[in-house]
């Protein structure tokens, strides 16, 4: 076995590696060291990452991406032969969800199976995001079946995006792995981020990746139930919820209201209610609650405006503060929603460039009659407008009664 880990070109292989999540974990072990190369399908990412540009925004990740392209150590290709050229092969692709909210738990399989054919004897294949419980199983005896001598690990992320660059080395790593020699394996390589390691079972960590983010969408939902019954009663949500966290540990993480959005939250809460055969009272509700907030929010803005006859303006059109990722970003849905029920809808975001539709600020600003703070950016806080703003962030301080 030792004879085969030295014959390796590459320590590292992030599979979709030129993504939010893959991206900053391979600069980041490249940074420490180690060779690192990326295989991924999109020609347009490998070719911005090889020119040491980073396909998306993320803080800290820029300086370091140059660092690393420059010295050698990180290399992206659309070629799947660059599989068996690593030791370590992370893949980041995670269990999606159809449109009735089904897991598709082949998925990584189905995909693993398309370059399984790269595999050689002595690599080890590390599940990076989060995957339906038992698609871990799953991969191991797709392993088995193709006859190598492959170690099999389920080491999930718990980045935040927007901080992955300083929470990799902050955090610490959950490791699971069927065999002792994986989990020796996986803890040796994820201890180059961070000295502290979690041991868990290959399904105690799956669940433990689901129950992270469905615990986190379920907080966000109860903040943003008990904003509704505040803002229906004429009173401002944010002023008791600063008033009952004042020096008062027991109540320090209740969220501000907002929109609770993005690529895993809903989606792995679903996928754990789907889990657990569609038993999850808290996480439906959960759903139906931060999906409804647009719907809300338009219906109270219909009692005091005319939309009919306004130009509505929403300002931030990314899923979060700060970001430029517009993946089921709740925005669009707003959006959607007024464009059937103002007379015009206008879009802007500092951050977000792939969309063609949205216009800039100042435009946006003196066109409409009606603004909507939609993504809490931290420029929004210096908005000086004379327009009525909705504002269910706080972002301008004036509360978020509306």
């Amino acid at each position: 076995m030792e004879d085969q880990l030295c014959a390796f070109e590459r320590d590292v292989l992030v599979i979709g590696g030129c993504g939010h999540v893959g991206l900053p974990l391979a600069i980041a072990f490249a940074d420490l060291g180690a060779r690192v190369g990326i295989y991924d399908v999109s020609d347009a990412a490998v070719g911005k990452v090889n020119a040491a540009q980073m396909p998306f925004d993320e803080p800290g990740a820029a300086g370091p991406l140059k660092r690393v392209v420059t010295a050698g150590r990180l290399q992206a290709s659309a070629d799947p032969g660059i599989v068996a050229t690593a030791q370590h092969l992370i893949v980041v692709i995670g269990t999606p969800v159809d449109e009735h909210l089904n897991p598709d738990q082949a998925a990584i399989p189905n995909s693993l199976s398309g370059y399984a054919d790269q595999f050689r004897d002595g690599q080890i294949l590390i599940l990076r995001s989060t995957v339906y419980p038992g698609v871990t199983a799953l991969v191991e005896k797709m392993v088995a079946g193709l006859g190598i001598r492959m170690d099999v690990a389920f080491c999930p992320e718990r980045i935040a995006e927007g901080k992955a660059m300083s929470e990799l080395s902050e955090l610490p790593q959950i490791v699971s792995s069927r065999t002792p020699r994986g989990a020796d394996r996986a803890s040796a390589l994820f201890s180059m981020l961070t000295p502290v390691l979690v041991h868990m079972t290959p399904e105690e960590a799956e669940l433990a990746k689901l129950f992270t983010n469905a615990w986190r969408y379920i907080k966000f939902a109860t903040a943003n139930q008990l904003y509704m019954m505040a803002n229906d009663r004429g009173l401002d949500f944010e002023r008791i919820r600063q008033g009952l966290m004042l020096d008062y540990p027991r109540a320090a993480d209740m969220p501000s209201a907002g929109f609770a959005a993005g690529p895993c939250l809903f989606k792995d809460t679903m996928q754990l209610a789907a889990f657990n055969n569609n038993n999850f009272a808290l996480g439906h509700t959960a759903m139906t609650i931060n999906e409804g907030l647009p719907l809300y929010l338009v219906h109270r803005l219909e009692q005091r405006y005319d939309l009919p006859s306004l130009t509505v303006g929403i300002l931030g059109m990314a899923f979060k503060g700060g970001s430029d990722d517009i993946r089921s970003s709740l925005s669009y849905k707003l959006k959607r929603i007024l464009e059937f029920k103002a007379g015009n809808v206008l879009c802007a975001d500092p951050y977000v460039t792939v969309d063609p539709a949205l216009l800039p600020q100042d435009e946006v600003i003196a066109r409409s009659d009606l603004l909507i703070i939609a993504s809490p950016h931290p420029e929004y806080r210096n908005l000086v407008t004379d327009k009525p703003v909705a504002d269910i962030w706080n972002m301008l301080g004036a509360g978020a009664r509306l």
